[in-house]
């Protein structure tokens, strides 16, 4: 079940409402210096809930530890958590004591309260305030069942980081990623998937089968994933709903990397024939015969289609080493972009359209990014094995995996566009492949 926004009338501004969007961030601070206090979310009364937080005022407490934790790893400012920040009550929601704040030094505050319903569900609040303008500058709210509680607090980060930076939210999305444990020779490679945060985690296949490069659909209600049993490949969509798959295709021959269009219509995928492996698009509904959009000898493979679908962006040998090239969606006016040196891999296109991420191989293995056009490369990691990297939805941050020198042990990491602000995700076990999803509906 989706956060359903919730009217003005559930929240303590009912007798108090000041029209949503109003104001204006106070000064021009750059972004990175912008301090947001961030304290415990009020509650009208202080009842138990069905919530791994417990009560409500437990739960106003892991909301604001969600918020900050979600505005701290972007890189774009400086949250500052509950636990150094005296506690509002219910009626300070709406009417901030601005004098506490700016004595802190907070240029921006948000605060939220949370309220137990008769029908068990949770009536999330969140509001942002300038607190040198004293002044309301959004607000939103959410009703959840209580497994949602999470939802309900990456809704509430997102509306603040939209709010102060104009760009698009991208907290409330999950990510599919491969398990992988045992033994190198002996890999188990199971599909996973977990919030952006690395919360709510789940194994999706039981590891009989080896799973491999997945990827959300546009919709997000199902996953595309490649699996491996008994050495032949198979394309599988995933019904996240029913726990269901269907098979898209299968063959003899080594498969690899689906991806959707994004339009949900079309699935690309790499197939190897006779020595030659080339890029082939199928209709996703299933059926049909596959067409093949290269033809070149070599090897061609990791198609990722362009935000808008009429171009399509992947790796070829076919100049003598890896390198990447774009051609439109029907496989014409196919040509080289990267002229930089060493080797180039797994491209993924952008959600903006403008830059495309992938894996520079010159001795290291380190993610970059260019322009479409090819221009402008910049290095945004440099690790021993970092590779296969895909985007936030409002492509600001780019997630991939890195292999630890030595040990070799695998993990996700995330990196934004300056290249400053890494950080590892929590995962239970080894990690690879990593697919960020779309921001949840």
């Amino acid at each position: 079940m989706s956060p359903q926004p919730v009217v003005t009338a559930t929240s303590p501004a009912a007798e108090q409402d000041e029209g949503g969007l109003t104001g204006s961030v106070s000064d021009e601070t750059p972004w990175q210096d912008l301090g947001i206090a961030i304290p415990t979310f009020a509650t009208n009364a202080d009842v138990a809930t069905q919530t791994s937080a417990g009560s409500t005022a437990g739960l106003g407490r892991a909301l604001a530890d969600v918020i900050t934790s979600d505005l701290k790893n972007n890189g774009l400012f400086k949250p500052t958590g509950p636990d150094a920040l005296p506690q509002p009550s219910f009626g300070q929601i709406v009417a901030p004591d601005f004098g506490v704040w700016s004595g802190r030094g907070a240029e921006m505050l948000v605060h939220g309260y949370v309220r137990a319903n008769g029908d068990g569900s949770l009536t999330v609040g969140c509001y942002l305030y300038d607190v040198a303008l004293r002044q309301q500058l959004v607000k939103g709210g959410w009703q959840v069942p209580p497994s949602d509680w999470r939802r309900a607090a990456h809704k509430c980060a997102d509306l603040v980081y939209s709010r102060l930076s104009g760009e698009s939210p991208f907290f409330d999305s999950k990510i599919a990623y491969i398990a992988e444990t045992g033994p190198k020779d002996r890999r188990m490679k199971r599909l996973a998937i977990m919030d952006s945060d690395g919360a709510n985690h789940r194994y999706i296949t039981t590891g009989q089968a080896i799973a491999l490069t997945p990827r959300y659909a546009p919709d997000y209600r199902s996953l595309l994933y490649l699996s491996y049993f008994n050495g032949y490949p198979r394309i599988y969509v995933y019904d996240l709903e029913t726990g269901k798959q269907r098979l898209i295709t299968q063959s003899t021959n080594p498969t690899f990397a689906p991806r959707w269009s994004p339009d949900g219509k079309w699935i690309l995928y790499s197939m190897a024939i006779g020595g030659n492996t080339d890029i082939y698009k199928i209709s996703a509904a299933g059926g049909g015969e596959p067409q093949r959009l290269t033809n070149t000898p070599g090897i061609n493979i990791g198609g990722s289609f362009s935000p808008d679908g009429s171009k399509i962006v992947f790796e070829s040998d076919r100049s003598g080493g890896q390198q990447i090239y774009v051609m439109n969606a029907d496989g014409s006016d196919q040509k080289r972009i990267s002229f930089f040196g060493g080797r180039a891999a797994t491209p993924e296109w952008s959600p903006r359209g403008d830059q495309i991420a992938f894996t520079h191989i010159a001795g290291n293995f380190r993610i970059a990014v260019i322009s479409p056009s090819g221009s402008n490369l910049r290095y945004l990691t440099d690790s021993w094995q970092d590779e296969a990297p895909t985007w936030s939805p409002n492509g600001r941050i780019v997630q991939f995996f890195r292999t630890e020198k030595g040990s070799g042990r695998t993990g996700i990491w995330q990196v934004d566009l300056t290249g400053r602000n890494e950080r590892k995700l929590p995962t239970p076990v080894d990690a690879s492949d990593p697919a960020w999803g779309p921001v949840r509906p």
